[in-house]
């Protein structure tokens, strides 16, 4: 076997992850590091399936460039490289540096990041570079800055470990950070009295764990925390000591809250919590020092973010509770190197190595990079940034490693903007994003499992991310192409670096250039490693200065402010941006799935990672089912002023009534009406600059189709996109060997028999086989079924009905297998349904080892089983990564099982 040790790609807990190679197949497998301190070998169902993920489809492998006919066409890398730079000097010589922007990702890796930023602050002078983490994680950054003086997580997974009260508020850890919901897990099973307390308007797989949900109204989390504020203050659990001689701002901030939230009875009413909850939930944390508050995209994602965090951490700061073990307020971030691009200056409004537009850092930066030119002030954010395209000021952008066509708010916008500029560079892996569709010159990148360099996660750990693979020939690092347009534009000493070493290198120096303990973010001990050292850098928590020992942060109770004290923030709580009136009455909250990861680049390739939710859905409690006439399984359409989506409607009794939740996942590769995004207005916090995402108000109503359809196509026959297919609802559902593509819609062909024929079919060439056709058409009842075989194997088939129920297609997903059909075969599709009795196994629960809920419900019930070990020894379900431990023990209580368990034979 060759092994690596390297990082996954998803989300902000940096598991530690083994890829090895079988020496005899040359297979890659992948397994969780036990050595690992993120993880201790734990993985989450996407992170398992990493190696299923490494042979991407639409794989971009050479540069290409837009013709004037709309056609891309492939090109090499000096062509494309002196577009680029053409055009970005053209810009820069007419307009100014503020002309051109960058925007970049959470997926690229730090040493990405620090030559991108590099670029363009301290040699282009602009600071127009920002980073889709603004979208995720910049009200929290804005809050430690605020609170800290830094951007400074004072929180690692052990101290969530050893804690005696967990607040988990704004965030489905145990679907959105499913490996520190799995340590949360193992901790209550070793500390039963750890007490774990979850607030979110949801009812979700997070509750798991549990032993108080509040279930608060949306927007209303800066409230509840002022609440906490004057409850703690009258029960005289403050640390007035730790306040006196290390917080400002105390008085202030408590008649702020005072003022908001005078009594118990006020905050329960205007968070819609019943008063009895509240109150235990203020006298848990009252009497429990050892807490830590663990909060994510629910709070940060809103118009005013900052402030929630603030309220957050006013509450630690009064009671003393930072900087100690087991205690403190954490943010946990939501992409791979987040964290790591916050430290280089990958956000609009810093500079690198935690340094901002102080003249002080401005002059510093200046002289560790020997240039007069670096960037006075800050540039534009996210929003704005695209905003800014749209209005001409900015005439020429790169994009790196993300979609904002797809993940930005407003994305109808967005889309409107990209077309409006002059010059679009994108670099990517694959070619078929939403944001592609508008580039003028591609940029084939590199991605996991051969790109080479750091990521730092959650808990302010950096890792090596190590190649093991090699890329197409053509793919380059990141850090390559911005090094490469650098010396383009007359800036080749600053650039010249042989390796992601080297910039690894001047990063860490520039960390500890005259730091001497004045900013939290030192990593000067690794600024001598040599390329070996680097490549066997262990798991490390910064800081680690060269000069002195670590400290970790505020365990002296000095923080980076000037006066080195930290500051309580008054706060005033503010209601959602959108406000709800007749014409849209509901609230949206957009969120990640289980099993999904942003723009399912990755995981919609994987099979069994779209079995447990194949299509957009959206989550609606009964009572709003029965209001707004939509019923279970059938197409809902939702909307307001800024676009329409499409989703199937899931009856779910754990949403909050008056409140829709709607995944982020489904872009236009996957469904033609499925983004989110496109209802999302765009309006962003005052202080952090991030949008609003879960609180938009929409209106929904049945979507009245008058046919629904499925179709399954063979590999070489579903290259075709949703936009493809006629009617409104098209969803593309990748197989194990077939696609699947769900349909509804009002307008339909005139002849479904006849367009699937001229749709589908390929054109024939000298030498193929003549294709045969089953076909079943009943006009009158609005029914067609029509399937496609060559050489005894099966096309394509699809299937018209006037109807939305749902149809178990196992049994045709089996016959694309087969390499020739039976005359039996034959005669299931000419009747529509197999003849033998076929087991439904029904939705799937287990992604890992595809186990259904029906499959589920009937091993519960021959078996007798009541517990989930019992279960996953009967079944294998929740016994690999246990994602789906939560829905499990929901089902055995919604079996209705009997205490007892019966041994499984």
């Amino acid at each position: 076997m060759n092994e690596f040790r390297t990082t996954c790609p998803y989300c902000g807990v940096g598991c530690g992850v083994i890829a090895r190679q079988d020496d005899a197949s040359g297979q890659w497998s992948v397994a969780g590091d036990k050595e690992h301190p993120a993880n201790y070998g734990r993985l989450c169902s996407k992170g398992s399936a990493l190696a299923e993920t490494l042979d991407l489809p639409h794989r971009l492998t050479a540069p290409k460039i837009r013709q004037p006919d709309g056609a891309l066409q492939e090109t090499d890398w000096n062509t494309a490289m002196d577009r680029i730079a053409e055009g970005f000097r053209r810009t820069i010589e007419e307009y100014g540096p503020n002309s051109v922007a960058m925007y970049v990702s959470g997926q690229i890796l730090t040493e990405d990041y620090y030559v991108a930023n590099k670029l363009m602050k301290g040699f282009i002078g602009t600071a127009n570079i920002d980073t889709n983490s603004r979208l995720c994680m910049s009200s929290a950054v804005a809050a430690h800055n605020r609170a800290f003086g830094a951007d400074t997580v004072p929180v690692s997974y052990d101290d969530l470990e050893q804690a005696d009260l967990v607040v988990l508020t704004g965030s489905n850890t145990a679907w959105a950070h499913p490996v520190v919901f799995q340590r949360l897990v193992a901790a209550k099973e070793r500390r039963p009295e750890m007490t774990f307390v979850v607030i979110d308007p949801r009812r979700t797989a997070t509750c798991d764990i549990a032993d108080l949900h509040l279930p608060l109204a949306p927007g209303t989390d800066a409230l509840l925390f002022n609440g906490l504020l004057v409850a703690l203050a009258q029960a005289g659990k403050l640390d007035m000591d730790f306040v006196h001689h290390h917080v400002d701002g105390f008085d202030e901030t408590l008649a702020a809250a005072r003022h908001d939230a005078p009594d118990i009875e006020t905050v329960a009413q205007r968070c819609g919590l019943p008063q009895a909850d509240l109150e235990r939930f203020f006298d848990l944390f009252a009497k429990t020092e050892r807490t830590v508050t663990l909060w994510s995209q629910g709070l940060n994602q809103s118009a005013s973010g900052t402030d929630k965090g603030n309220a957050l951490i006013n509450c630690h700061l009064a009671t003393g509770r930072i900087g100690k073990p087991a205690m403190g307020p954490f943010s946990i971030t939501g992409q791979p190197n987040a964290m790591g691009g916050r430290e280089v200056g990958g956000l609009a409004n810093q500079l690198a190595a935690h340094q901002g537009f102080t003249p002080a850092d401005i002059d510093r930066v200046a002289r560790f990079w020997q240039s007069d030119r670096v960037a006075r002030a800050p540039g534009l954010k996210a929003v704005d940034m695209f905003k800014g395209l749209q209005d001409g000021h900015i005439k020429a952008i790169w994009i790196v490693a993300t979609n904002p066509a797809f993940s930005l708010p407003n994305a109808n916008q967005v889309r409107a903007a990209l077309a409006a500029c002059p010059l679009v560079v994108l670099s990517e892996c694959v070619e078929n994003t939403d944001t592609a569709a508008f580039a003028d010159i591609l940029l084939p990148a590199t991605t996991w499992g051969e790109r080479d360099g750091t990521v730092t996660n959650s808990e302010r750990r950096i890792t090596r991310q190590l190649p093991f693979i090699a890329p197409p020939t053509q793919a380059r690092h990141d850090w390559q192409m911005i090094c490469e347009l650098g010396r383009r534009l007359g800036f080749a000493q600053a650039f010249d670096y042989p390796d992601s070493a080297a910039i690894f290198r001047e990063y860490a120096a520039m960390t500890g250039f005259e730091n001497a303990g004045s900013r939290d973010l030192d990593i000067s001990a690794f600024a001598q490693l040599d390329k070996a050292a680097y490549d066997a850098l262990e798991p490390s928590r910064w800081p680690q200065p060269a000069d002195r020992p670590a400290v970790e942060p505020f365990s002296d109770g000095r923080f980076f402010t000037p006066n080195g004290r930290a500051r309580m923030i008054p706060i005033h709580a503010k209601g959602p941006a959108s406000p709800l009136n007749p014409a849209h009455p509901l609230r949206l909250n957009t969120g990640r799935l289980r099993d999904q990861w942003h723009g399912m680049t990755r995981t919609g390739i994987v099979p069994r990672l779209m079995t447990h939710f194949s299509e957009p859905t959206v989550s609606v409690h009964p009572s709003d089912a029965a209001r707004f006439k939509l019923r279970g399984h059938q197409i809902a359409r939702l909307g307001n002023a800024h676009g329409i989506a499409y989703a199937r409607v899931l009856l779910d009794d754990n949403q909050r009534p008056g409140s829709l939740f709607m995944p982020l996942h489904w872009n236009h590769a996957y469904a033609r009406h499925g983004l989110v995004n496109a209802l999302v207005n765009g309006v962003v916090d005052p202080v952090s600059g991030q949008p609003e995402f879960k609180t938009m108000a929409v209106w929904a109503e049945p979507y009245p189709a008058r046919w629904f359809g499925f179709a399954l196509l063979a590999p070489e026959f579903a290259d075709r996109t949703p936009t493809d297919w006629p009617g409104d609802y098209a969803v593309t559902i990748p197989g194990a060997n077939h696609h699947r593509i769900e349909l509804a819609g009002v307008d339909s062909p005139d002849d479904w028999l006849d367009w699937a024929k001229q749709q589908l079919s390929t054109p024939q060439t000298e030498g193929d086989a003549t294709p045969q056709w089953i076909e079943f058409a009943d006009p009158g009842s609005g029914r067609f079924r029509i399937a496609q075989i060559r050489q005894g194997r099966l096309d394509w088939v699809l299937h018209v009905t006037p109807d939305s129920r749902a149809v178990d297609t196992d049994w045709l997903a089996g016959l694309f297998a087969e390499d020739e059909l039976s005359p039996a075969m034959l005669a299931d599709l000419m009747a529509g349904k197999p003849a033998g009795v076929q087991d439904d196994r029904g939705p799937i629960i287990c992604a890992c080892f595809s186990i259904g809920r029906n499959s589920l419900l009937k091993a519960i019930a021959d078996e007798g089983i009541t517990d989930v070990k019992t279960l996953g020894e009967c079944t294998q379900a929740g016994t690999n990564c246990g994602s789906c431990i939560p829905e499990l023990k929901l089902l055995l209580q919604t079996a209705g099982t009997t205490a007892g368990s019966k041994e499984p034979a």
